[in-house]
Protein backbone atom coordinates (compact mmCIF):
# COMPACT_ATOMS: atom_id res chain seq x y z
CA UNK A 1 0.00 0.00 0.00
CA UNK A 2 1.50 3.61 -1.06
CA UNK A 3 2.00 5.52 2.22
CA UNK A 4 0.42 9.06 2.25
CA UNK A 5 2.73 11.48 3.88
CA UNK A 6 0.42 13.41 6.44
CA UNK A 7 2.01 17.20 6.41
CA UNK A 8 1.40 17.15 2.66
CA UNK A 9 -2.00 16.67 3.59
CA UNK A 10 -1.98 19.44 5.88
CA UNK A 11 0.29 21.97 3.42
CA UNK A 12 -2.36 21.48 0.66
CA UNK A 13 -5.34 22.30 2.89
CA UNK A 14 -3.54 25.44 4.25
CA UNK A 15 -4.48 28.70 2.18
CA UNK A 16 -1.88 30.86 0.87
CA UNK A 17 -1.86 34.42 1.04
CA UNK A 18 -0.68 36.64 -1.74
CA UNK A 19 -1.41 39.87 -1.36
CA UNK A 20 -0.53 41.04 -4.84
CA UNK A 21 0.08 44.74 -4.14
CA UNK A 22 3.33 46.04 -3.53
CA UNK A 23 4.45 47.15 -0.48
CA UNK A 24 3.66 50.82 -0.01
CA UNK A 25 1.09 51.17 -2.65
CA UNK A 26 -1.17 53.91 -2.66
CA UNK A 27 -4.69 52.64 -0.92
CA UNK A 28 -7.25 51.69 -3.24
CA UNK A 29 -4.59 49.91 -6.25
CA UNK A 30 -6.93 47.08 -7.31
CA UNK A 31 -4.37 44.39 -8.92
CA UNK A 32 -6.28 41.46 -10.70
CA UNK A 33 -5.27 37.70 -9.81
CA UNK A 34 -3.69 36.65 -13.42
CA UNK A 35 -4.86 33.56 -12.87
CA UNK A 36 -8.66 34.61 -11.94
CA UNK A 37 -11.49 33.63 -14.11
CA UNK A 38 -12.69 36.48 -15.95
CA UNK A 39 -16.42 38.21 -14.99
CA UNK A 40 -19.07 37.04 -16.53
CA UNK A 41 -22.65 39.50 -15.16
CA UNK A 42 -26.08 38.57 -14.27
CA UNK A 43 -28.45 41.50 -13.45
CA UNK A 44 -31.97 40.91 -11.71
CA UNK A 45 -34.37 43.67 -11.48
CA UNK A 46 -37.41 43.39 -9.96
CA UNK A 47 -40.26 45.16 -7.68
CA UNK A 48 -43.58 43.17 -6.59
CA UNK A 49 -45.16 43.27 -10.05
CA UNK A 50 -42.56 42.87 -12.55
CA UNK A 51 -39.31 40.44 -12.93
CA UNK A 52 -36.20 41.02 -15.60
CA UNK A 53 -32.74 38.89 -15.91
CA UNK A 54 -29.97 39.60 -18.18
CA UNK A 55 -26.58 38.04 -18.80
CA UNK A 56 -23.88 40.46 -20.11
CA UNK A 57 -21.38 40.30 -22.10
CA UNK A 58 -19.31 43.24 -21.25
CA UNK A 59 -19.64 45.73 -18.11
CA UNK A 60 -20.43 48.27 -20.84
CA UNK A 61 -23.80 46.78 -21.37
CA UNK A 62 -24.41 47.04 -17.63
CA UNK A 63 -25.90 50.98 -16.97
CA UNK A 64 -28.75 50.44 -19.48
CA UNK A 65 -30.32 48.20 -17.84
CA UNK A 66 -30.58 49.44 -14.71
CA UNK A 67 -33.61 50.52 -13.41
CA UNK A 68 -34.23 53.35 -10.90
CA UNK A 69 -37.73 52.48 -9.89
CA UNK A 70 -36.62 48.92 -9.10
CA UNK A 71 -34.71 46.92 -6.76
CA UNK A 72 -31.42 45.90 -8.50
CA UNK A 73 -29.17 42.62 -8.19
CA UNK A 74 -25.93 42.71 -9.95
CA UNK A 75 -23.81 39.65 -9.56
CA UNK A 76 -20.40 39.33 -11.11
CA UNK A 77 -18.72 36.06 -11.34
CA UNK A 78 -15.17 36.12 -11.75
CA UNK A 79 -12.73 38.52 -10.58
CA UNK A 80 -9.66 38.56 -13.34
CA UNK A 81 -10.26 41.71 -14.50
CA UNK A 82 -9.23 44.54 -12.78
CA UNK A 83 -11.15 47.38 -15.61
CA UNK A 84 -14.33 45.68 -14.84
CA UNK A 85 -14.28 45.98 -11.22
CA UNK A 86 -13.39 49.74 -11.84
CA UNK A 87 -15.94 50.36 -13.85
CA UNK A 88 -18.62 49.33 -11.78
CA UNK A 89 -16.93 51.10 -9.04
CA UNK A 90 -17.57 54.32 -10.68
CA UNK A 91 -21.31 53.32 -11.90
CA UNK A 92 -21.95 52.54 -8.50
CA UNK A 93 -20.15 55.07 -6.94
CA UNK A 94 -17.81 52.35 -4.63
CA UNK A 95 -15.00 53.11 -2.36
CA UNK A 96 -11.63 52.42 -3.49
CA UNK A 97 -10.54 50.49 -0.44
CA UNK A 98 -13.63 48.01 -1.21
CA UNK A 99 -12.78 47.36 -4.92
CA UNK A 100 -9.23 46.64 -3.01
CA UNK A 101 -10.79 44.45 -0.93
CA UNK A 102 -12.47 42.67 -3.44
CA UNK A 103 -9.82 41.57 -5.33
CA UNK A 104 -7.93 39.95 -2.72
CA UNK A 105 -10.14 37.05 -1.80
CA UNK A 106 -8.04 36.48 1.17
CA UNK A 107 -10.93 38.31 3.55
CA UNK A 108 -12.46 37.69 6.82
CA UNK A 109 -16.74 38.27 6.98
CA UNK A 110 -16.70 41.85 8.25
CA UNK A 111 -19.12 44.46 7.71
CA UNK A 112 -17.76 48.16 6.65
CA UNK A 113 -19.60 51.16 6.74
CA UNK A 114 -19.12 54.13 4.12
CA UNK A 115 -21.17 57.35 3.03
CA UNK A 116 -22.83 55.66 0.06
CA UNK A 117 -23.34 51.69 1.09
CA UNK A 118 -22.00 48.98 2.75
CA UNK A 119 -19.69 46.43 2.44
CA UNK A 120 -20.05 43.12 3.51
CA UNK A 121 -17.60 39.86 3.24
CA UNK A 122 -18.83 36.56 3.70
CA UNK A 123 -17.55 33.34 2.85
CA UNK A 124 -19.29 30.35 1.12
CA UNK A 125 -18.02 26.87 1.02
CA UNK A 126 -17.64 24.04 -1.26
CA UNK A 127 -16.91 20.11 -0.57
CA UNK A 128 -15.71 18.57 -4.05
CA UNK A 129 -12.57 16.40 -3.97
CA UNK A 130 -11.30 18.67 -0.56
CA UNK A 131 -12.79 21.65 1.33
CA UNK A 132 -12.47 24.88 -0.94
CA UNK A 133 -13.88 27.85 0.30
CA UNK A 134 -14.55 31.16 -1.51
CA UNK A 135 -15.05 34.88 -0.94
CA UNK A 136 -18.14 36.45 -1.77
CA UNK A 137 -18.52 40.48 -1.60
CA UNK A 138 -21.51 42.25 -1.19
CA UNK A 139 -22.39 45.97 -1.92
CA UNK A 140 -26.16 47.30 -0.32
CA UNK A 141 -26.98 50.80 -1.43
CA UNK A 142 -30.23 52.15 -1.53
CA UNK A 143 -31.61 50.04 -4.10
CA UNK A 144 -28.82 47.93 -5.13
CA UNK A 145 -27.10 44.55 -4.06
CA UNK A 146 -23.82 43.85 -5.50
CA UNK A 147 -22.08 40.59 -5.07
CA UNK A 148 -18.76 39.19 -6.52
CA UNK A 149 -17.47 35.56 -6.66
CA UNK A 150 -14.54 33.83 -7.74
CA UNK A 151 -15.93 32.33 -9.66
CA UNK A 152 -19.16 30.98 -11.10
CA UNK A 153 -21.39 28.41 -8.88
CA UNK A 154 -22.60 29.24 -5.47
CA UNK A 155 -25.26 28.20 -3.10
CA UNK A 156 -27.68 31.21 -4.06
CA UNK A 157 -29.55 29.81 -6.48
CA UNK A 158 -32.51 29.38 -4.22
CA UNK A 159 -32.40 33.24 -3.97
CA UNK A 160 -32.88 33.40 -7.66
CA UNK A 161 -35.77 30.59 -7.29
CA UNK A 162 -38.22 32.92 -4.64
CA UNK A 163 -37.11 36.05 -7.05
CA UNK A 164 -37.85 34.68 -10.24
CA UNK A 165 -41.43 32.82 -8.87
CA UNK A 166 -42.16 35.37 -6.34
CA UNK A 167 -42.01 33.32 -3.61
CA UNK A 168 -42.57 34.68 0.16
CA UNK A 169 -41.82 38.44 0.41
CA UNK A 170 -38.49 38.61 -1.23
CA UNK A 171 -39.22 41.32 -4.32
CA UNK A 172 -42.00 43.18 -1.72
CA UNK A 173 -39.25 44.63 0.35
CA UNK A 174 -35.79 46.32 0.02
CA UNK A 175 -32.18 46.20 -0.68
CA UNK A 176 -31.42 45.30 2.99
CA UNK A 177 -33.70 42.20 2.85
CA UNK A 178 -31.80 41.17 -0.57
CA UNK A 179 -29.12 40.90 1.92
CA UNK A 180 -30.29 39.28 4.08
CA UNK A 181 -31.59 36.58 2.04
CA UNK A 182 -28.12 35.74 0.14
CA UNK A 183 -26.60 36.24 4.20
CA UNK A 184 -28.82 33.53 4.82
CA UNK A 185 -28.15 31.07 1.81
CA UNK A 186 -24.51 31.55 2.46
CA UNK A 187 -24.90 30.11 6.10
CA UNK A 188 -27.32 27.67 5.27
CA UNK A 189 -25.06 25.89 2.53
CA UNK A 190 -22.66 25.04 5.45
CA UNK A 191 -25.01 22.53 6.74
CA UNK A 192 -24.97 19.64 3.85
CA UNK A 193 -20.68 20.13 4.19
CA UNK A 194 -20.97 19.52 7.93
CA UNK A 195 -23.51 16.70 7.61
CA UNK A 196 -21.48 14.93 5.26
CA UNK A 197 -18.44 15.10 7.45
CA UNK A 198 -21.12 13.58 10.09
CA UNK A 199 -21.35 10.74 7.54
CA UNK A 200 -17.79 10.57 6.98
CA UNK A 201 -16.79 10.82 10.80
CA UNK A 202 -19.44 7.61 11.29
CA UNK A 203 -17.81 5.67 8.46
CA UNK A 204 -14.50 6.03 9.31
CA UNK A 205 -15.63 4.96 13.61
CA UNK A 206 -16.80 1.70 11.83
CA UNK A 207 -13.82 1.22 9.74
CA UNK A 208 -11.29 1.70 12.57
CA UNK A 209 -13.62 -1.03 14.81
CA UNK A 210 -12.92 -3.12 12.22
CA UNK A 211 -9.66 -2.92 10.99
CA UNK A 212 -7.85 0.14 10.80
CA UNK A 213 -6.01 1.21 7.71
CA UNK A 214 -3.18 3.72 6.64
CA UNK A 215 -6.02 5.76 4.64
CA UNK A 216 -8.31 6.35 7.22
CA UNK A 217 -6.04 7.36 9.91
CA UNK A 218 -4.41 9.92 6.61
CA UNK A 219 -8.30 10.82 6.61
CA UNK A 220 -9.18 11.57 10.25
CA UNK A 221 -5.61 13.81 10.46
CA UNK A 222 -6.82 15.63 7.54
CA UNK A 223 -10.39 16.30 8.25
CA UNK A 224 -9.24 17.67 11.71
CA UNK A 225 -7.30 20.07 9.38
CA UNK A 226 -10.61 20.66 7.21
CA UNK A 227 -12.60 21.26 10.63
CA UNK A 228 -10.07 24.01 11.92
CA UNK A 229 -10.66 26.10 8.09
CA UNK A 230 -14.02 25.25 8.53
CA UNK A 231 -13.95 27.52 12.07
CA UNK A 232 -12.08 29.74 10.94
CA UNK A 233 -14.44 31.00 8.26
CA UNK A 234 -17.64 30.62 10.19
CA UNK A 235 -16.24 32.48 13.47
CA UNK A 236 -16.25 35.76 11.81
CA UNK A 237 -19.97 35.50 10.73
CA UNK A 238 -20.89 35.51 14.15
CA UNK A 239 -19.39 39.17 14.51
CA UNK A 240 -20.57 40.18 11.32
CA UNK A 241 -24.22 39.52 11.44
CA UNK A 242 -23.89 40.81 15.29
CA UNK A 243 -22.49 43.96 13.80
CA UNK A 244 -25.60 44.70 11.00
CA UNK A 245 -27.86 43.66 13.74
CA UNK A 246 -26.77 46.20 16.33
CA UNK A 247 -24.79 49.07 14.70
CA UNK A 248 -27.36 51.89 13.63
CA UNK A 249 -27.36 52.23 9.82
CA UNK A 250 -30.07 53.44 8.26
CA UNK A 251 -29.73 50.61 5.36
CA UNK A 252 -30.77 48.09 7.25
CA UNK A 253 -34.53 48.54 8.67
CA UNK A 254 -35.52 47.32 12.02
CA UNK A 255 -37.69 44.72 10.33
CA UNK A 256 -34.89 43.18 8.71
CA UNK A 257 -32.90 43.15 11.46
CA UNK A 258 -35.52 40.73 13.22
CA UNK A 259 -34.76 38.37 10.56
CA UNK A 260 -30.94 38.79 10.71
CA UNK A 261 -31.36 37.37 13.91
CA UNK A 262 -31.90 33.97 12.32
CA UNK A 263 -28.87 34.21 10.64
CA UNK A 264 -27.06 34.78 13.60
CA UNK A 265 -28.62 31.26 15.49
CA UNK A 266 -27.43 29.90 12.15
CA UNK A 267 -23.62 31.20 12.68
CA UNK A 268 -23.65 29.67 16.42
CA UNK A 269 -25.17 26.44 15.76
CA UNK A 270 -22.47 25.92 13.01
CA UNK A 271 -19.61 27.16 15.19
CA UNK A 272 -21.26 24.15 17.72
CA UNK A 273 -21.53 22.01 15.03
CA UNK A 274 -17.43 22.32 14.15
CA UNK A 275 -16.38 22.64 17.31
CA UNK A 276 -18.49 19.01 17.99
CA UNK A 277 -17.33 17.25 14.49
CA UNK A 278 -13.55 18.48 14.95
CA UNK A 279 -13.70 16.77 19.13
CA UNK A 280 -15.17 13.37 17.20
CA UNK A 281 -12.17 13.54 14.62
CA UNK A 282 -9.81 13.93 17.78
CA UNK A 283 -11.77 11.12 19.45
CA UNK A 284 -11.45 8.91 16.59
CA UNK A 285 -7.88 9.60 16.12
CA UNK A 286 -6.99 8.92 20.08
CA UNK A 287 -9.02 5.85 19.58
CA UNK A 288 -7.10 4.50 17.14
CA UNK A 289 -3.85 4.94 18.81
CA UNK A 290 -5.43 2.87 21.89
CA UNK A 291 -6.10 0.07 19.23
CA UNK A 292 -2.68 0.00 17.82
CA UNK A 293 -1.49 -0.03 21.19
CA UNK A 294 -3.60 -2.66 22.28
CA UNK A 295 -2.99 -4.57 19.59
CA UNK A 296 0.67 -4.38 20.23
CA UNK A 297 0.38 -5.28 24.11
CA UNK A 298 -1.66 -8.70 22.99
CA UNK A 299 0.97 -9.65 20.43
CA UNK A 300 3.01 -8.54 23.40
CA UNK A 301 1.24 -10.63 25.20
CA UNK A 302 0.60 -13.67 23.18
CA UNK A 303 4.61 -13.47 22.34
CA UNK A 304 5.56 -13.57 26.31
CA UNK A 305 3.01 -16.37 26.74
CA UNK A 306 4.50 -18.37 24.32
CA UNK A 307 8.31 -17.79 25.75
CA UNK A 308 7.20 -18.39 29.20
CA UNK A 309 5.66 -22.05 28.19
CA UNK A 310 8.80 -22.79 26.48
CA UNK A 311 10.68 -22.00 29.81
CA UNK A 312 10.36 -25.13 31.76
CA UNK A 313 10.05 -26.78 28.32
CA UNK A 314 13.49 -26.05 27.68
CA UNK A 315 14.96 -25.98 30.88
CA UNK A 316 13.68 -30.30 30.70
CA UNK A 317 14.85 -30.35 27.90
CA UNK A 318 18.45 -28.97 28.64
CA UNK A 319 18.50 -31.09 31.90
CA UNK A 320 18.47 -34.25 30.38
CA UNK A 321 20.11 -33.26 27.40
CA UNK A 322 23.51 -33.22 29.45
CA UNK A 323 26.24 -35.94 28.67
CA UNK A 324 26.70 -37.85 32.48
CA UNK A 325 27.77 -41.18 32.09
CA UNK A 326 25.71 -43.17 34.43
CA UNK A 327 28.03 -45.86 34.12
CA UNK A 328 30.33 -43.91 36.39
CA UNK A 329 28.34 -42.80 38.70
CA UNK A 330 24.56 -43.85 40.00
CA UNK A 331 24.15 -40.16 40.59
CA UNK A 332 24.56 -39.59 36.80
CA UNK A 333 20.87 -39.42 35.69
CA UNK A 334 20.05 -43.07 36.98
CA UNK A 335 16.99 -42.09 35.16
CA UNK A 336 18.17 -41.96 32.14
CA UNK A 337 18.19 -46.09 32.22
CA UNK A 338 14.51 -46.30 32.84
CA UNK A 339 12.03 -48.12 30.39
CA UNK A 340 9.73 -44.87 29.94
CA UNK A 341 11.83 -42.10 30.49
CA UNK A 342 11.61 -40.40 27.38
CA UNK A 343 7.89 -40.67 27.36
CA UNK A 344 7.87 -39.53 31.09
CA UNK A 345 9.60 -36.09 30.07
CA UNK A 346 7.30 -35.84 27.21
CA UNK A 347 4.60 -35.82 30.26
CA UNK A 348 6.54 -33.56 32.30
CA UNK A 349 6.83 -31.21 28.73
CA UNK A 350 3.10 -31.63 28.63
CA UNK A 351 1.99 -31.02 32.00
CA UNK A 352 4.08 -28.06 32.66
CA UNK A 353 2.88 -26.56 29.74
CA UNK A 354 -0.66 -27.25 30.06
CA UNK A 355 -0.40 -26.02 33.87
CA UNK A 356 0.85 -22.70 32.76
CA UNK A 357 -1.75 -22.41 30.29
CA UNK A 358 -4.70 -23.54 33.14
CA UNK A 359 -2.72 -20.78 35.49
CA UNK A 360 -2.70 -17.88 32.71
CA UNK A 361 -6.29 -18.80 31.91
CA UNK A 362 -7.53 -18.56 35.40
CA UNK A 363 -5.66 -15.78 35.82
CA UNK A 364 -7.46 -13.86 32.79
CA UNK A 365 -4.31 -13.45 30.80
CA UNK A 366 -5.43 -15.18 27.81
CA UNK A 367 -8.48 -13.09 27.77
CA UNK A 368 -12.00 -12.24 29.41
CA UNK A 369 -12.66 -14.63 31.93
CA UNK A 370 -15.23 -16.92 31.07
CA UNK A 371 -18.68 -17.25 33.24
CA UNK A 372 -18.28 -20.61 34.62
CA UNK A 373 -14.63 -19.08 35.82
CA UNK A 374 -15.96 -16.17 37.53
CA UNK A 375 -18.62 -18.13 38.75
CA UNK A 376 -16.10 -20.46 40.55
CA UNK A 377 -13.49 -17.47 41.69
CA UNK A 378 -17.27 -15.88 43.47
CA UNK A 379 -18.00 -19.31 45.11
CA UNK A 380 -14.21 -19.41 45.94
CA UNK A 381 -14.15 -15.82 47.45
CA UNK A 382 -18.02 -16.04 49.81
CA UNK A 383 -16.75 -19.81 50.48
CA UNK A 384 -13.30 -17.88 51.75
CA UNK A 385 -14.77 -14.96 53.70
CA UNK A 386 -17.16 -17.56 55.44
CA UNK A 387 -14.57 -18.50 56.42
CA UNK A 388 -13.10 -16.23 57.83
CA UNK A 389 -16.14 -14.89 59.57
CA UNK A 390 -17.21 -18.32 61.48
CA UNK A 391 -14.40 -18.02 64.35
CA UNK A 392 -15.43 -14.43 65.11
CA UNK A 393 -18.92 -15.40 65.19
CA UNK A 394 -18.35 -18.23 67.64
CA UNK A 395 -16.29 -16.16 69.46
CA UNK A 396 -19.85 -13.70 70.38
CA UNK A 397 -21.45 -14.87 73.50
Amino acid sequence: MRSIQLPTLVRHLRPRFRKRGKPGARPGTVIADPHALQPTINVLTYDADHFEEHRLNHVDELAPVLADDRMTWVDIDGLGDASTIEKVGELFNIHGLVQEDIVNVHQRAKVEEYDDHLFIVARMVQLDVQLQTEQISLILGDNFVITFQERPGDCLDPVRHRLRNKLGIIRERGADYLTYALLDAILDGYFPVLENYGDQLDSLEEQLLERPKSSVIARIHRMRSEFFILRKSIWPHREMVNALMRESTPRITDETRIYLRDCYDHALQLIDLTDTSREIASDLRDFNLSQISMRQNDIMKVLTITATIFIPLNFIAALYGMNFDSSVSPWNMPELKFRYGYPMALGFMLAAAVGLLAFFQYRGWLGRDPTWQRAFQRRFYRRAKAEREAPSAAAEP
